[in-house]
């Protein structure tokens, strides 16, 4: 049990709070294992090479990811007063999300499921 009173434990709890500056993409319609194909990619880069990248990658999730970057620079440089050219990916990652699950008809009255993956994807940036 937390000792203190309870404004006390929540100071405590927002004074090691991570501060830099992020985005997240719930419920993206991708599965985990293809996002982190591109998210591999982008991985320590600055930001100008990882939105370069992202441009030219054919995969799906690299349209998710690119837009999901825009909304992280700029809460950077909104919230935090960053500059874009300073700011590189000091972390990328993807979560498992819920799974849909659907039935696809097969011969002689079979079902077969399919299963319709989502992921949480997280960019989180940093200063040099």
């Amino acid at each position: 049990m937390a000792k203190g009173h309870r404004s006390q434990i929540k100071r405590e709890r927002n004074a090691n709070r991570d501060i830099r500056p992020s985005a997240k993409l719930s419920l993206a319609r991708v599965s985990t294992t293809k996002a982190c194909f591109v998210l591999d990619a982008i991985r320590g880069k600055d930001v100008t090479t990882a939105e370069a990248i992202l441009a030219y990658n054919p995969r799906y999730a690299s349209r998710l990811i690119g837009k999901l970057l825009q909304s992280a620079v700029a809460n950077a440089e909104n919230n935090n007063g960053m500059a874009k050219e300073n700011l590189y990916i000091a972390e990328c990652y993807a979560n498992k999300g819920p799974t849909m699950k659907r039935i696809q008809p097969r011969a002689q009255g079979r079902a077969y499921r399919i299963e319709k993956r989502t992921s949480n994807i997280t960019i989180v940036l940093n200063e040099r």
